[in-house]
């Protein structure tokens, strides 16, 4: 996926993901200079988002 489909899939300004990827806190990598993810391992981060927010 892009950082567009990631910022509408998490409805986030892009402005937002980028700084949210910069720090590192979602799972991404670079192919040349843009960031790219990988959807089951966004689930994943969702689902320990979700996880983190109900305790």
């Amino acid at each position: 996926m892009t950082i567009d489909e990631v910022s509408k899939l998490l409805k986030l300004k892009l402005k937002t993901a980028y700084a949210i990827v910069a720090r590192g806190d979602i799972p991404a990598f670079k192919v040349g200079g843009s960031w790219r993810f990988r959807r089951s391992e966004l689930d994943k981060w969702i689902k320990a988002q979700e996880k983190r927010g109900t305790k």
